[in-house]
């Protein structure tokens, strides 16, 4: 149960947030590994079973290790939930409740209510990453708005990325599909993306590499608002050069 073993965890399961976490010092490493491998559990819990109840104990689960810590108990025996509660302050890790109870609308083939329900699955799948390891890495409060419009953009960008895959398991992953809605979504990220940008100074050096995940979501959102065909079609770029590129300029200047 080590940090060694959240790291294994992340480069199988999560190949851009282990390449951004070995962009960033190694004291970051050792918060952002246990947090990226808690949250690769917790996102596959709703996949690994065609039952729902099983699905919603195997989240129920994490959300009682969310709250044995935050209440300062010792967690349960788990590879992930110790170095977890070692990395995150018991004060800070309450906001990764909302990212499990969030991941039940995996469980379901239900579509989204409306695009409020939608906006607020984007935000609480992604936001408690960056914010929680932020704050973590000592960020103020006052950064709270800067990382959370973040965060959107880098969730919408990851969402719509999964969105074959989503489909093809037979879920309605967006309320409404149409090219103008996909350019309207991925004009959306670039703007709040552009608004954070704008208030990167609010975030402190130190706390920066909270943010380095989404190093991918910017080619993204501007590949979905020039052509949306690519979204359904699975052709928004991968990780290429340039964006390898891109991540090793971000980290030697922290300007995400």
């Amino acid at each position: 149960m080590s940090l060694q073993a959240c790291a294994e965890l992340v480069a199988r399961g999560d190949p851009d947030r282990f390449r951004a976490a070995m962009a960033s010092p190694l004291a970051a490493r050792q918060i952002l590994f246990p947090l990226y491998a808690f949250n690769i559990e917790v996102s596959r819990a709703p996949w690994v079973t065609d039952e729902p109840l099983i699905a919603e104990m195997r989240l129920q689960f994490w959300r009682d290790v969310v709250e044995e810590i935050a209440t300062g108990k010792t967690p349960r025996a788990h590879e992930v939930a110790q170095p977890l509660a070692a990395a995150i302050p018991a004060d800070l890790i309450g906001p990764l409740d909302a990212l499990v109870a969030a991941r039940r609308w995996d469980i379901h083939k239900d579509p989204f209510e409306d695009r409020a329900a939608f906006d607020a699955y984007i935000a609480d799948t992604s936001a408690p990453l960056v914010t929680v390891a932020a704050r973590a890495l000592g960020a103020g409060a006052g950064a709270e708005p800067i990382l959370q419009d973040a965060a959107w953009a880098y969730g919408l960008a990851a969402f719509l990325r999964a969105i074959p895959a989503l489909e093809a398991a037979g879920r309605v992953p967006l309320v409404e599909g149409t090219p103008d809605a996909l350019r309207a979504l991925a004009q959306e990220g670039l703007a709040r993306l552009a608004r954070a940008r704008a208030g990167r100074a609010m975030v402190a050096r130190h706390a920066l590499p909270a943010l380095y995940a989404g190093w991918r979501a910017e080619p993204t959102l501007k590949s979905a608002l020039a052509d949306p065909r690519l979204v359904a079609s699975g052709g928004l770029p991968g990780a290429g050069l340039r964006d390898s590129l891109r991540l090793a300029q971000l980290a030697a200047t922290g300007r995400w």
